[in-house]
């Protein structure tokens, strides 16, 4: 029952190269086909409904979550002229990483990556798509439970909320820093490949503006909405959605090019990929002492692997819920949660540092990596392939610092 799983994953990887026309028409088919599987195999098979209502209820929040802040971000128009220097498009990044703590990777990836493009429309290549991802949709979200959802996750669960600041800050110091010095030579070398009278009249004059603050309140209350139980959580968070779409001037989303499609895109695909890997889950969670996982370098390398190619929020629960029992401290209770993440600060560390950062290896590590991904594509802006983001820039570029990590805090 893993294999719906893989076929899920294998589409998403090939079929745009086999027939691009076909799955852009018929992925929401292949998606809900491969979900009914999964659904089909528990309710007729194993007439076990506690996982899928889980699940259910997992992937409700993930999309009310994403598409709240998806819709409401796009409804700011930030119009900036003359950043388009190497310095200024890394500290841009740097402002995303700090930013994506207090609105989340989705909220700063959906605030920011419009005018990203606008700003490099110019010169922009498929590697500033990428380090985006890498940064503000990814590392940058490592310091707040806020942050990322595996972060928010392990805080429902118990862990406490500065906990993440406390023990993470340094890593992510380390990781941000290293992709924006990165970032940086790469971009002087496609600057200085533009003719020079170019640069000087695309750097010329620098100006900000913003369209739609009004939206920054909304913002808040989706964050505010964070702390709250089911379903007040997802009511609040639609309710800001739907106030931001109908109360947002038409010029503003006209300017920022507004579509649903990214999110349709994000919700079909997440809908089967959610579905489908409960069977892979159950299998980790039955299995999980055979796997021979105890120490932090092998949590941190399991996490982060799986987090890769299954949605890092439900990857990282697993493994919480794997060091938790193996110590002795039940995942239901937030107050033996707390005493675990004092306790065994190491293993927490471990798998917190592999779900936020091995989610940037692909682009269904996060759900801010596919919408990225979409915005720029409708922008018509060249992005990598499924492989070819792996093969051009994970392999190269964010595996040796991964590496780096674990060798630095895990030992």
């Amino acid at each position: 029952m893993i294999l719906p799983f893989i076929v899920m994953l294998l589409s998403i990887a090939l079929m745009p190269f086999i027939n691009l026309h076909w799955w852009e028409k018929h992925y929401p088919k292949v998606a809900f086909g491969l979900a009914l599987l999964s659904v089909g195999y528990y309710v007729l098979v194993l007439r076990h409904f506690e996982p899928l209502a889980d699940v259910a209820h997992e992937y409700i929040s993930f999309i009310a979550l994403i598409g709240s802040l998806f819709i409401v971000a796009g409804g700011v128009h930030i119009r900036v002229s003359g950043e388009a220097t190497p310095l200024r498009n890394t500290l841009y990044l740097a402002i995303g990483a700090c930013i994506a703590n207090l609105i989340g990777t989705t909220g700063a990836s959906m605030l920011m990556i419009r005018p990203w493009i606008r700003m490099n429309k110019y010169r922009i290549t498929a590697f500033h798509i990428v380090f985006f991802i890498f940064i503000v949709g990814n590392v940058g979200g490592a310091l707040t439970p806020i942050g990322d959802p595996p972060l928010f996750l392990g805080y429902l669960q118990g862990v406490p909320f500065f906990w993440t600041t406390i023990h993470l800050w340094m890593p992510w110091m380390v990781m941000v820093t290293s992709l924006l010095a990165i970032f940086h030579v790469i971009d002087r070398i496609n600057f200085h490949r533009a003719p020079k009278a170019v640069r000087d009249h695309e750097t010329a004059e620098e100006s900000f503006s913003m369209l739609g603050k009004r939206n920054f309140l909304l913002l808040a209350v989706i964050l505010g909405a964070v702390f709250l139980p089911t379903p007040w959580r997802e009511v609040i968070m639609a309710g800001a959605a739907v106030a931001s779409w109908y109360f947002t001037p038409r010029q503003v989303h006209e300017m920022n090019h507004f579509d649903f499609h990214p999110i349709k895109e994000v919700a079909w695909l997440f809908f089967g990929i959610f579905a489908t890997m409960l069977p892979a889950l159950d299998y980790l969670n039955v299995h999980s002492d055979a796997l021979g996982v105890h120490t932090p370098m092998q949590y941190y390398a399991l996490t982060g692997i799986l987090s890769a190619v299954l949605d890092n929020a439900p990857t990282y629960l697993t493994f919480l819920a794997t060091a938790t029992a193996q110590h002795g401290f039940q995942l239901a209770k937030p107050s033996e949660v707390a005493a675990f993440a004092a306790q065994h600060a190491d293993l927490l560390t471990a798998i917190s540092l592999g779900a936020v950062f091995f989610g940037a290896a692909t682009y269904i590590g996060n759900g801010p990596n596919f919408m990225i991904k979409a915005i720029a594509e409708h922008a018509k802006v060249e992005t990598p392939s499924f492989f070819g983001y792996v093969w051009r820039y994970t392999l190269p570029i964010l595996l040796p610092l991964l590496i780096l990590m674990a060798l630095l805090f895990l030992r």
